[in-house]
């Protein structure tokens, strides 16, 4: 499901951009899947599971990676 709403840093609230899509496997299922990547004007980067939005966002481990 495609939504329009833009959602906040868990760390500091600020509203997040977009970053684009990372195809990542998933390790509990072995599925090659997208991750949404977020960014906020404070510097810090999240990504979380485009079919799973229900589990949330979770710190991205290489944001040095997407520039």
């Amino acid at each position: 499901m495609i939504t329009d709403d833009v959602p906040a840093c868990p760390e500091c609230g600020q509203p997040m951009q977009a970053g684009g899509l990372v195809l990542a496997k998933r390790v509990d299922d072995g599925q090659r899947v997208c991750r949404a990547l977020w960014r906020c004007g404070g510097r810090h980067t999240w990504w979380g599971w485009v079919d799973r939005p229900e589990a949330g966002l979770e710190v991205c481990p290489v944001p040095g990676l997407f520039r």
